[in-house]
């Protein structure tokens, strides 16, 4: 068996891969019957030099492997035909954007597993950049936020590619009585959360935040349960919520006088109420200045985030009294931070992070076999097919 791990080709280029240097010695050691070799990149993280000193060949033709493995999505012309991938092909919600890219893939008879949908047999998944997300969307809420005040200015966390110099940075600021609320609950919170303890603010319940004035700077974190209530009064169940979104409607409302910045981190659906409204923004007690939506879901959770962006331009401002998009850091604008990527701000860290669940949940699998049918289950498409776990993409595959 041979692996590949290749180069992030998708524009603007991503800097992440699946394997660290050292984790490739790590693989060598406990897989030494399977060869890897690494594509050449000009834009990895971890330089092709960095391979090369360890013995690891680095390549510019990967097509005699029997594994190829990314992090975004591959380009329709550097798909090779007859192989397994393995990236984030961000296509199992019907992305319209990459129905292209999945028909390709059926038509050159690639196996596509995704590491999105590899999740443990009793539910869960075993693989994610969340964490990450959630720790450079933080620092960039805080980074704009800086840019917002003129209190002080950041260097962008890929500058310092660095996890405790961007913490050290954070941790060295004064934060006055500035008032942040973080949604969400999963992983994506919980690389919230860590910055937010790391910087070491005050932390107090929801309850708190509305009904006492800020002696200094504190957040609150928002739940589902914080957030969506039940038209009809009745209960909160957390499956009902999940099966009847339209029976709930968003109190966030309740928040707008007291936040200054919003970091949005919680999971949503086409069908779940939005935090506010376009019109909300416009009220005299609409007091949010930043917005860090890292679940970036266009005209989504935040209605206002009406593009994704990327690192290098990573915020835009919304005028609130002319109701629409215009540069950011103006007198009247709310301003969003949009970064669809925010892990390749550190991609040192999330590469490391990530390549050690690999080595050890995934690699096994691939390399002695898979009891639990944990990678067929992952498994989008194989043998020019959608396999039968994701069949209903096939509408979407057609048009």
């Amino acid at each position: 068996m041979k692996i590949g791990l290749i180069r992030e080709w998708k524009e603007p280029a991503d800097k992440r891969v699946a394997l660290s240097p050292n984790q490739c010695i790590q693989f060598q050691s406990l897989f030494p019957m399977v060869q890897l070799v690494v594509e050449k990149s000009p834009a990895r993280t971890f330089l092709d030099a960095a391979y090369l000193e360890i013995g690891i060949p680095v390549v510019e033709d990967v097509s005699d492997c029997d594994i190829l493995m990314g992090i975004k999505e591959v380009p329709l012309d550097k798909l090779i035909s007859d192989k397994t991938y393995l990236f984030f092909s961000h296509t199992i919600k019907a992305q319209s954007y990459n129905r292209d890219l999945l028909k390709t893939i059926l038509k050159k008879n690639i196996t596509l597993i995704d590491y999105e949908t590899l999740v443990w047999p009793q539910g869960g998944r075993i693989l994610g950049f969340g964490k990450w997300a959630g720790i450079a969307g933080a620092y960039n809420a805080f980074l704009t936020w800086g840019k917002k005040t003129g209190q002080f200015d950041l260097p962008p966390a890929y500058v310092t590619n660095n996890y405790q110099e961007s913490m050290h940075l954070l941790s060295a600021l004064n934060f006055k009585k500035t008032r942040i609320v973080f949604t969400g609950n999963g992983r994506v919170a919980e690389g919230i959360r860590e910055v937010l303890e790391q910087m070491k603010l005050k932390e107090c319940t929801p309850q708190e935040f509305v009904s006492q004035p800020p002696k200094s700077s504190h957040f609150t974190q928002l739940t589902s349960w914080d957030l969506f209530h039940r038209k009809d009064g009745g209960p909160w169940d957390i499956q009902h919520f999940y099966k009847h979104h339209s029976d709930y409607c968003c109190e966030f409302d309740n928040f707008f006088q007291n936040t200054d910045i919003l970091i949005n981190g919680m999971y949503w659906e086409d069908s779940m109420p939005p935090l506010f409204t376009v019109k909300d923004t416009q009220l005299p007690h609409f007091n949010i200045q930043v917005i860090a939506d890292i679940t970036c879901d266009v005209e989504g959770s935040v209605p206002i985030t009406l593009e994704a962006t990327d690192i290098f331009n990573p915020t835009f401002g919304w005028s609130k009294t002319q109701q629409k998009k215009v540069e950011p850091y103006g007198e009247d604008t709310i301003d969003i931070m949009a970064v669809t990527n925010l892990p390749t701000e550190l991609p040192k860290n999330a590469s490391e992070e990530f390549g050690s669940l690999l080595l050890e949940h995934i690699f096994p699998l691939i390399i002695h076999g898979d009891k639990s049918a944990i990678l067929d289950r992952a498994t989008i498409a194989s043998n020019g097919k959608l396999t039968s776990n994701f069949s209903y993409l096939k509408n979407f595959v057609n048009g």
